[in-house]
């Protein structure tokens, strides 16, 4: 009976007869990973900042619920403290809108460095990678 034929040997000799670098695999992969890790902190501060903006929203609002609920003597005063409310709380729209803006513009900011810096990263490795292909070709055909 024939016996299978045992490939494992035949692969690791064909393999070792090309050897391959891996470090521009390695390389590669760090390039992208650094990148998201740079735009996920960037969202992660974001969301801090404008969950931190919602609260002191709520709590404001709360605030002033608390005072519009009170028990009032005279019926005009019920106009007056829904008018003070209405009032403050267009305030409050206005200021944490505005607020909301601010991180807005900081995540674009941000986002346009980092994307400008990663750009840069990859010319220059384009540049880098060029210029050692076109040194090798003339090495090559210098030795002709």
């Amino acid at each position: 009976m024939a016996k299978a034929q045992d490939y494992t040997k035949v692969m690791q000799d064909i393999m070792g007869a090309f050897p391959v670098d891996m470090t521009n695999f390695q390389d590669a992969f760090k390039a992208p990973a650094s990148f998201g890790e740079k735009m996920s902190k960037v969202a992660l501060n974001a969301a801090e900042k404008s969950a931190e903006i919602s609260t002191k929203w709520a709590k404001d609002t709360i605030a002033q619920t608390g005072a519009a609920t009170t028990a009032k003597e005279d019926p005009a005063d019920y106009a007056k403290v829904m008018t003070g409310f209405a009032s403050a709380q267009a305030e409050l729209v206005s200021e944490h809108m505005a607020a909301f803006a601010e991180v807005a513009k900081k995540v674009q900011m941000d986002t346009v460095e980092l994307v400008m810096a990663a750009g840069k990263d990859l010319s220059e490795d384009a540049t880098s990678t060029v210029k050692k292909a076109t040194g090798a070709k003339k090495t090559a055909a210098s030795a002709k």
